[in-house]
């Protein structure tokens, strides 16, 4: 199991990220979604237990044509389904993405906290023990300098070229921007990321660890180069956006389908071998920071 920390500074307040993430997530699941590929939205909903209250979300991601190809190789058709089950109580959430072909061979768990006024500075934000900080790797991620793939470059998507003209923020130009700006927040990110397979698993843990990591940095420079887009946003006006993006997806989803890949299992399928049966039956239960280690089965 590789265990990794990602800290995110962003150059908002914690209040504003939080309908900046929304937006920039609706938004960014339009971009991977068509041809039968892509996010399908099964649930999103408030949820409330044991004192913790959020919005739940339920997602399967359709990504087979994106994983490396010596894992398309030996997985069967159709088994590279991924079901991801959120819990946002925010500031603090938590996401548990699976593999119903995998089952408990594959997980990754998501534990994230958004602290205001933060430069990435708390050395033990999410409260680990110390033998995993044993393990942690911590990541600084600079939104504005760290190298990103060429294929994902777009300079409207760039943060030492975008100025908001509603905040006045940026652009990201300085090297220690993260230093001076204002208003600041960082993201504590801890991903636990494991894939028991003899020969394979420290291959695609890495592959999987290199994948989240560019993933970050692209959604976060195009968090920051949307401002002008999400700024003076309520909550209110993400959710109905959310429904809206729900239907766009179902339909873009399902342009030129016609390819031979089947749709997944709806969270009502019991589905040989999928997910859906262990989340009904509560293996996958609502998460606390406390409960992280039941999740990790530690």
């Amino acid at each position: 199991m590789l265990i990794k920390e990602f800290r995110v500074i962003n150059n908002c307040s914690q209040a504003e990220y939080q309908v900046a993430q929304l937006f920039s997530t609706a938004q960014a699941s339009k971009e991977t979604t068509g041809g039968g590929e892509g996010v399908e939205v099964l649930k999103n909903e408030p949820y409330e237990k044991d004192g913790q209250k959020g919005q739940y979300t339920y997602k399967i991601y359709r990504l087979a044509s994106r994983v490396p190809a010596f894992v398309r190789a030996i997985a069967p058709h159709g088994a590279l389904d991924l079901y991801e089950e959120a819990w946002n109580a925010y500031p603090y959430c938590k996401t548990v993405l699976k593999n119903g072909w995998l089952k408990d061979n594959f997980s990754i768990v998501y534990e994230t906290l958004h602290v205001d006024g933060s430069r990435g500075e708390l050395e033990n934000a999410l409260n680990l023990t110390k033998e995993e900080l044993k393990k942690r790797e911590v990541v600084i991620i600079d939104i504005a300098h760290d190298k990103i793939d060429s294929k994902d470059y777009k300079p409207a998507e760039d943060p030492k070229l975008f100025h908001s003209q509603k905040t006045g923020r940026g652009p990201l130009v300085d090297p220690e921007w993260q230093k001076q700006c204002d208003p600041v927040m960082t993201c504590y990110k801890l991903v636990y990321i494991e894939f028991k397979w003899f020969g394979l698993q420290s291959r695609t843990e890495s592959f999987i660890a290199n994948s989240i990591h560019n993933l970050f940095i692209k959604f976060h420079r195009q968090l920051f180069c949307w401002t002008d887009e999400w700024y003076g946003m309520t909550i209110d006006d993400i959710r109905r956006m959310e429904e809206q993006t729900k239907k766009e997806l179902d339909e873009k989803r399902m342009e030129n389908a016609g390819n031979g890949l089947l749709h997944p299992p709806s969270i009502h399928d019991s589905g040989n071998g999928s997910i859906n049966g262990s989340i009904r039956n509560g293996s996958i239960k609502n998460p606390s920071i406390k409960s992280k280690r039941s999740i990790l089965g530690k």
